[in-house]
């Protein structure tokens, strides 16, 4: 059976136990396909940064992260399966919570439908989106503990909706019992104990399910280079069109994964554009919150300036519940905002009245985008108030420079911070390039010019809060001449188009899917609004989604 290279057979050919458990022992081992012809197939993309090098990973063996849940998996069977598929699959938390309180459905057998499906997918070389590098070893006995609880009446009456969902985390967020890599060789020892956003979801009942793939170093750290790849664990892969199209990044995982299916939710980061960007391409949710709303303690650092975590879901119900579970003051975090923001957990289920919204609707944009002009005008026609304009043409001149100095700074903290400086033996940029120059096809097939120039780049601290402080003012006038002159809730904008914008105006941003583009890639409309404006875009984007209702699942992952 090794010849298929198929672990997913350990499922899917077993009608019975008796079946699974005469030929697991053969089937659990995975051996390295060649993807020569997968790269050789891209050499012509139109994309010049998905002409791969690689597919799968150097270095991660999957037998290292799928192992060690072979048995738990193997108890359901392909008919328990689909049995549960009309329970979960594409279903928001409350109605997977609902069949949980009705007994239809246990947190169990809930955590073993997404092993299932990643099994299934992720272990079939045909299918495999390179998205899931690590799961937790315990999650199926931390579910079994839950059920327990639930019948001996032990549980808490006063649950979280993420209560015993299980949510998988971009490999940049500290999480104890796996490795925070950044998708880097580097960080392969890398263990620590539990950022603060995933204390605060496993303190509202989280199961944390495992860790998925990222551009290395959330994409700052080759030119040009394919998004979605990572040394650690390969070339993240979009469900909607394998090689075809891009997944987006550096939350290129998170976005894989809730497409496929793999789990509840997922969590991402953004600094510019990298929660934005894989929601859109791969048609999940996806919230880059205004800046200081979540704690950044324990999450491998970009700018201490910019970055931010955020909740990837398949709609924005979820998208609200997980963004809940991960509030609180971080005293760690000097940009951290003493305040719970309770109308955000409801805010998924009072969609906004459309003739209360105001929109403002960017003019190249409706001339250019057929989807965008639709989607604006359907939104007009249901009775939002659409005011076109032409944003101010503002400078970002610096914008590189903040992500340079920053990282030079911050990367160094957080290593000193958080990781073992027995497993871990860098404490710098320049020793991740030096480290990386050892074995460059390996570590770095794409190069590394943007670590390089961190190092080089010579901005002083005076100009540096100079350039924070201009882009922050130029980002804010791009949005509030329009928005402060005609009283807006919001921008509208396209996928990550206006990403950086937002981000050094430290503004939110939510991404709906509002569509396809006659190749099948996913397109999203953009809500971007003020400062901690989070619950009226999650009320607004709620409205848009059950008034298009355009989101559907990526063909092949479907079942």
């Amino acid at each position: 059976m090794k010849k298929y290279l198929l672990l997913v057979v350990i499922i899917m050919l077993s009608a019975c136990k008796n079946e699974q458990d005469s030929m697991k022992d053969e089937l659990i081992l995975w051996t390295p396909y060649n993807d020569s012809a997968e790269v050789a197939a891209n050499a012509d993309h139109e994309k010049g940064r998905m002409k791969y090098k690689l597919i799968q990973s150097k270095v991660l063996d999957k037998n290292d992260v799928f192992k060690p849940l072979y048995d738990e998996v193997s108890k359901l069977s392909k008919a328990d399966y689909e049995a549960l598929i009309p329970m979960i699959l594409e279903q928001n938390i409350f109605t997977i919570r609902n069949h949980i309180q009705e007994n239809e459905l246990t947190y169990e057998n809930l955590v073993l439908f997404y092993l299932y499906r990643i099994y299934k997918y992720e272990l079939n070389n045909a299918t495999t989106l390179n998205t899931i590098i690590a799961l937790n070893k315990d999650v199926v006995k931390e579910a079994r503990r839950l059920d327990e609880e639930k019948k001996l009446g032990t549980a808490s009456q006063l649950q979280h909706p993420i209560y015993g969902m299980p949510i998988l985390l971009k490999d940049n967020i500290n999480t104890s019992g796996m490795k925070t890599t950044a998708g880097s060789i580097a960080l392969t020892d890398n263990e620590v104990e539990d950022s603060f956003i995933v204390e605060e979801l496993k303190k509202n009942g989280a199961l944390i399910l495992g860790k998925v793939n990222l551009s290395e170093w959330a994409y700052f750290l080759c030119s040009g280079c394919p998004v979605g790849y990572s040394a650690y664990g390969g070339q993240t892969l979009n469900p909607y069109g394998r090689r075809v199209f891009e997944t987006g990044g550096s939350s290129s995982g998170s976005g894989t994964a809730v497409a496929a299916n793999y789990a509840v939710a997922a969590v991402g980061t953004e600094t510019s554009g990298s929660i934005l960007s894989p929601s859109s391409q791969n048609s999940v949710v996806g919230l880059k919150p205004t800046i200081g709303l979540l704690s950044r303690s324990g999450i491998v650092p970009i700018s201490s300036t910019l970055d931010t975590p955020g909740p990837m879901t398949k709609n924005i119900v979820d998208n609200a519940i997980l963004l809940s579970a991960m509030l609180g003051y971080d005293e760690m975090d000097s940009k951290s905002v003493d305040d719970n923001f309770p109308a955000i957990l409801s805010a998924g289920l009072h969609p906004k009245p459309f003739k209360e919204m105001r929109l403002g609707a960017i003019n190249e944009l409706m001339e250019t985008d057929s989807i965008y002009r639709k989607t604006v005008e359907g939104i007009e026609d249901a009775g939002a108030t659409i005011i076109k304009f032409t944003p101010p043409e503002v400078t970002m001149d610096g914008f590189l420079s903040i992500l340079n100095i920053d990282m030079r700074n911050d990367l160094p903290a957080y290593l000193k911070e958080y990781t073992n400086t027995n497993l871990v033996k860098i404490t710098s940029i320049a020793d991740v390039v030096s480290f990386n120059k050892v074995d460059s096809l390996t570590r770095i097939p794409y190069g590394q010019a943007l670590f390089e120039g961190v190092i080089s780049d010579s901005t002083s601290v005076q100009e540096l809060e100079e350039i924070k402080s201009n882009l922050e003012k130029s980002g804010r006038a791009f949005f509030d001449s329009v928005m402060d002159q005609h009283k807006l809730d919001a921008v509208l904008s396209i996928n990550n188009y206006h990403a950086g914008y937002a981000a050094v105006a430290k503004y939110p941003a939510l991404t709906v899917p509002m569509g396809y583009k006659a190749s099948g890639e996913p397109v999203s409309l953009t809500f971007i609004g003020k400062q901690f404006s989070e619950a009226n875009l999650l009320c607004i984007g709620s409205a848009f989604e059950k008034h298009s209702k355009v989101r559907v699942m990526p063909v092949g992952y479907d079942n």
